[in-house]
């Protein structure tokens, strides 16, 4: 799939990265004042929140207003009202804003605005934040245009006399989004359903509110109708209370924490008596992601997908690479090759060149990393890295862990940091690693074995089957690409409806059958005789 064109990159390195330092400068300075997006109303609250640079967090970007629960309520009215217009557009129609909006995040100032912001925001490099905010956001508007007319294609079969269609029609109700803050472009949970015609009442991850504000002013510009996204930061108690309780919720899309995701689940089943319908609950949570290598495994092509893989934008991805399982017999071998690679990431102020990871997100993630590490310290497995530092930035360090324990915490919990844990086990129990692979953990998000030997990738892919809805071989478990590895998981790692497909976007439709009889039937209203076609329905 066709992500950016060549002029986005490989024009004059020179440019570009002005371009990108003009794009900085003005998020430095911008000072901006993100409200809610109720309807065409920028609505001022009672309670500012400073937007804070994590790599800086003396620093801020402006301030966010957060929504209460009456601002929820005023928002859903403005999606109903929105709905009545939005819902009955034809599919190109509203097609037509989010390919606009992808042409416009190709090149230009908003390309370079979204970036600028994420690198800021989120704390992400120049690299993680032009994958996410302009590439793969590209993508999935595209992809859910392509994807929604391909689910619109699929028709029923039709006889002689008979016109047989099936209508996808948008959801009764409202959709709530509920997105992340460590990837821009997953602000698709909104976008995606309001493709479809529904209408949305977004709310973002409080630390990613200038991002989503921008986000959503990009789509106004380039023609989404008021009222379609309904933008509502803020605290997700006082938000999700006031939506989840609500008789026109339809639909929940989710992606943050597993707990979260529970209590929606809980939520929504409380309250399933006073709702219009069953409403749906798409999510997508945490992980626990494996490495497995086997002895022929390539040592370098493995040391290096475990680098990526665990500390890409400071661990801050539910496909993270945390566990390793590595062989006895090439254990000292690869570790010497991690603690090599470890020692050499740069951890800095990502918007500076050289710089390989920025901060975490905030002070409260950086408390508890620091409080894991302590425990990792105290007990003895620090292979290399194991500090923080809060003066200026949440900034943790690369670390790579060696258990004994294969239930050890550090083997168990998602941590969410740029952690890397390993257990060596017993080249002989090699059957009995891959068993322990799977019961370990409770999430089936991301994995990855590395070998050469085929009879054991075919074993691996044997028994770990239902422990990753994204399965690597010989690659690091995480970059998924939008159009061609569905990205998804089941277990506690949520529904696995894989964000980006057709099979996501079913979930925010609601087909109605319609059948046309060009032929009525004129003579008896039952028959007499053997049955004919007609059944109990």
């Amino acid at each position: 799939m066709t992500i950016l064109p060549d002029s986005a990159h490989h024009g004059d390195p020179a440019t570009i990265r002005g371009a990108l330092d003009n794009a900085l400068a003005e998020v430095r300075n911008a000072a901006y004042d993100v409200r809610p997006v109720i309807g065409s109303e920028e609505r001022g609250t009672g309670r500012r929140v400073p937007v804070v640079v994590p790599h800086d967090h003396a620093t801020s970007l402006g301030t966010v207003h957060y929504a209460s629960a009456a601002d929820t309520d005023d928002a859903i009215e403005a999606a109903a009202t929105a709905a009545r217009d939005w819902s009955r557009r034809s599919p190109e129609e509203r097609a037509a804003p989010f390919l606009r909006a992808a042409t416009l995040l190709e090149s230009g100032p908003w390309r370079e605005r979204l970036v600028a912001a994420t690198m800021m925001e989120l704390s992400k490099t120049v690299a993680e934040a032009e994958g996410d905010a302009a590439a793969e956001t590209v993508d999935f508007f595209r992809a859910n245009v392509a994807n929604a007319a391909e689910m619109a294609a699929v028709q029923p079969f039709s006889p002689p006399g008979v016109i047989n269609h099936v209508d996808y029609r948008p959801l009764e109700g409202f959709v709530l989004a509920v997105t992340p803050f460590n990837f821009t472009s997953m602000n698709n949970l909104a976008f995606g359903p309001a493709l479809l015609g529904n209408t949305v009442v977004w709310k973002p991850a409080e630390s990613a509110s200038l991002v989503s504000y921008l986000s959503q002013q990009l789509l106004r510009e380039a023609g989404l109708p008021d009222g379609v996204v309904n933008l509502v930061p803020g605290d997700g108690a006082d938000i999700g209370a006031a939506a989840l309780a609500h008789r026109d919720l339809a639909a929940v899309h989710f992606t943050g924490s597993t707990p979260t995701l529970r209590h929606i689940w809980r939520t929504v089943g409380k309250n399933v008596d006073r709702y219009r319908n069953y409403p749906r609950v798409v999510g997508e949570t945490g992980g626990k992601d494996f490495v497995v290598a086997h002895p022929s495994a390539d040592l370098d092509a493995l040391a290096v997908a475990c680098v990526r893989g665990a500390y890409g934008y400071q661990g801050q991805k539910c496909a993270a690479a945390s566990r390793l399982y590595a062989p006895r017999s090439v254990w000292p071998a690869l570790r010497e090759r991690l603690v090599d690679l470890t020692r050499d990431v740069v951890v800095g102020d990502p918007t500076r060149p050289g710089v390989d990871l920025g901060a975490v997100i905030s002070a409260r993630q950086h408390a508890k990393h620091a409080a894991a590490l302590a425990q990792a310290r105290d007990e003895d497995l620090v292979v290399v890295g194991g500090t923080t530092d809060d003066s200026v930035g949440w900034f943790v360090d690369p670390t790579l862990l060696e258990v004994a324990d294969p239930f050890s915490r550090f083997m168990t919990e998602e941590l969410f940091a740029p952690v890397l844990t390993a257990y060596v086990y017993d080249d002989a129990d090699r059957d009995g690693t891959l068993r322990l692979v799977d019961r370990t953990s409770e999430y089936g998000l991301t994995g990855a074995v590395f070998a050469g030997d085929e009879s054991a990738l075919a074993r691996a892919d044997d028994v770990l089957r239902y422990t990753a809805g994204n399965y690597y071989v010989n690659d690091k478990p995480t970059g998924a690409v939008v159009g061609q590895q569905p990205f998804g998981g089941a277990r506690a790692s949520g529904t696995n409806d894989k964000a980006g497909t057709v099979w996501n976007l079913i979930r925010f439709a609601s087909p109605r059958s319609v059948k046309r009889n060009r032929a009525p039937d004129r003579d008896r209203p039952f028959g007499r005789g053997w049955p004919g076609g007609s059944s109990a329905r």
